[in-house]
């Protein structure tokens, strides 16, 4: 505990000395949390950037918009589907670090057109384990990550923003709809708002963490073990369901929910 408030203090006195800032934020656990302690010590000099595509869920927008509204910060959505359309189109490898740039690169602009010259990032210590080409992109523009310069991991992340009282404390991770995708398959909008709906289904079943994973022209399901017996119990309705979107197969991995695991090949 000592350790973590700690990096709590490095984390506001960092913040603090920023002035003004804005921040890139998706309404996930690590944005959330940069935002609200943001919004504590600087007050209305605090700007929330949403970027907003067929990649980003219409769940994901509206919980991050009233996210803001309830802590009264002012927030300014941004359309970016021009700017990455024809890497989606292509989805190399690296795919990541071309979305990455061309996001950050408009959320930069805006945010210089209202006042604030500098933009930060929810990064945390967890992101340098996987495979990351998106960090390059950060780099490169220099976007700050305030989370990752504390030193704050993804749970200590989670501890802070239940003490603050985030409703954002225990959100699933969500990434990228383009994530579900191998390298080099195209990711469309029809593409992306099957993949869409598909978890919006799941998760109406109780379902939180969860990936509906494009595999072919049919989806593999990544859940927590725990939530096995429920899905088997009715599979045969998921099974309809997904083939009614457009999945002509469905199959249930057996080594659960991870992230990254398309770049486990």
């Amino acid at each position: 505990m000592d350790a973590l408030h700690e990096k709590n203090l490095a984390l506001r006195a960092r913040l603090r000395g920023l002035g003004r800032l804005a921040v890139a934020f998706s309404g996930g656990t690590d944005s959330a949390l940069l935002l609200a302690v943001a919004r504590e010590e600087l007050g209305g000099n605090v700007l929330a950037l949403t970027a907003v595509s067929p990649a980003f869920s219409a769940r994901e927008r509206a919980e991050a918009e009233q996210f803001c509204r309830a802590r009264g910060i002012r927030q300014l959505s941004l359309p970016v589907w021009a700017d990455i359309s024809d890497v989606f189109a292509r989805n190399p490898r690296d795919r990541c670090y071309h979305c990455k740039r061309a996001l950050l690169e408009r959320l930069l602009t805006e945010a210089r057109a209202q006042g604030f010259e500098t933009l930060a990032e929810g990064a945390n210590v967890d992101d340098l384990g996987d495979y990351r080409p998106g960090r390059r992109a950060v780099a490169e523009l220099g976007v700050l990550s305030p989370l990752l310069e504390a030193g704050l991991t993804k749970a200590e992340i989670r501890g802070l923003s239940r003490s603050l009282g985030l409703p954002t404390w225990d959100k699933p991770s969500c990434a990228c709809l383009a994530s579900r995708f191998p390298y080099a398959v195209p990711v469309t909008r029809e593409a992306l708002a099957r993949v869409e709906q598909a978890e919006d289904y799941l998760r109406s079943l109780g379902l939180r963490q969860l990936r509906v994973r494009v595999q072919g022209d049919g989806a593999r399901l990544e859940l927590v073990p725990e939530d096995f017996g429920l899905v088997l119990s009715r599979r045969a309705e998921i099974y309809a369901h997904l083939r009614a979107l457009g999945f002509a197969t469905t199959a249930l991995d057996l080594l659960g929910y991870r992230t990254g695991s398309l770049n486990e090949t």
